[in-house]
């Protein structure tokens, strides 16, 4: 699957100068990476973004999200975000901000870790 490419612009610009990030092309589409975990990502013409599991519920009540189910199994704690729902760079830096600190708490992975899953992304 094809990814907004002017999104995942939209997205890097939010993301400015995070520290520990990368950029992998993964599921067909693009996501940004903080100390290895993922924080927030394109796909068709959504955002995903990675909340946590104790945020789940309420991002999932916010308009224009959606649980985030590849391939037929959700993921509690990452969500979709229509596309639409971040016109504006408010609400997109609204989600990046909150993909960014999840991914903040996480414990950083290791570099074998990384290599890992590059190779799996075909990164």
């Amino acid at each position: 699957m094809a990814y907004d490419e002017r999104l995942a612009i939209r997205i890097q610009e939010c993301l400015g100068q995070t520290d520990a990030l990368a950029e992998l092309k993964m599921f067909g589409g693009w996501c940004a990476t903080v100390d290895g975990n993922m924080a927030v990502g394109v796909l068709g013409n959504d955002v995903i973004v990675r909340v946590g599991p104790d945020a789940y519920a309420e991002a999932l009540s916010e308009p224009g999200v959606r649980e985030f189910d590849f391939a037929g199994r959700p993921m509690a704690g990452w969500v979709f975000v229509n596309g639409r729902s971040v016109d504006t760079a408010e609400a997109l830096e609204a989600w990046v901000e909150r993909g960014i600190a999840f991914a903040r708490s996480l414990p950083p992975k290791t570099q074998a870790t990384r290599e890992r899953t590059k190779r799996r992304s075909g990164g």
